[in-house]
């Protein structure tokens, strides 16, 4: 299939009519970004809507929808790529890329996919953010973070991660503090929390069936933990944020 002759016409109308992409640095700038970590700069990237910008974008379908659609997978790739050169582990890159483009494949509206353009974004440099901090946390921490996350649905005590990392309560206490800026019980609950979120959000589970997949004592320990750091019931953010559109969070 000979296509010289339609691409030297297209190059030909392209030029006629000014319409030139973005440069490349500033896409090289933003992957660079996400890449390194840097949530400051992406949060204002996706405020200004820089993806949905027309000036410079590339035509890749004559359908506005699904030029978005091609973008985003052009978007999600790179990132995805810059990130695993960057450091993270390369099966959870492509799990997350697959995951996304999933999601993107789900939407109907150009500004349903602009917000999970946004979210993936954000989510990609916030593990990157991480990522980078894990690389300058002492050994000790590393593990403790990582049994963390492997054992969230169980209830963890400071003295059964002090016996895991063969340490004292109060040593690790006070490491982990110093490290990470906040008291070790408080970043369970927290991590608990943010889980808890996400399948009231988008799962069917009940609220007491979330509370004993975590852990918590009872529901309405739960409840009263979930109200402390969200500031309102699982049962009012169920209501309002179950299945909804998903959004990157604004900056403050």
């Amino acid at each position: 299939m000979d296509l010289s002759k339609e691409w030297y016409r297209s190059e030909f109308v392209n030029q006629e009519m000014l319409e030139q992409h973005r440069v490349i640095e500033t896409e090289y700038t933003f992957y660079d970004a996400i890449a390194n970590g840097n949530i400051e700069y992406v949060q204002d990237n996706c405020i200004n809507q820089t993806f949905t910008n027309p000036d410079g974008m590339g035509k890749l379908s004559d359908d506005k929808l699904q030029n978005i659609r091609y973008h985003f997978v052009v978007t999600t790739a790179m990132i995805t790529r810059y990130c695993v050169h960057a450091g993270m582990e390369q099966e959870q890159a492509y799990s997350l890329s697959d995951f996304y483009i999933l999601k993107m494949d789900k939407c109907r509206t150009i500004d349903q996919i602009s917000r999970l353009h946004d979210t993936m974004c954000l989510d990609f440099c916030s593990r990157m953010n991480e990522l980078k901090r894990r690389q300058i946390l002492s050994k000790p921490i590393v593990l403790c973070l990582n049994y963390i996350y492997s054992h969230i649905h169980y209830r963890i005590t400071i003295k059964e991660l002090a016996e895991y990392l063969s340490l004292s309560e109060s040593y690790l206490s006070k490491l982990f503090l110093k490290e990470m800026g906040i008291p070790l019980s408080h970043y369970i609950t927290d991590l608990k929390i943010e889980k808890a979120k996400n399948l009231l959000r988008y799962s069917d589970y009940s609220i007491v069936e979330i509370a004993n997949y975590f852990s918590f004592a009872s529901q309405s320990h739960f409840i009263q933990v979930f109200q402390k750091k969200t500031g309102i019931t699982p049962y009012k953010y169920r209501i309002m944020y179950f299945r909804t559109n998903w959004e990157a969070p604004k900056k403050s």
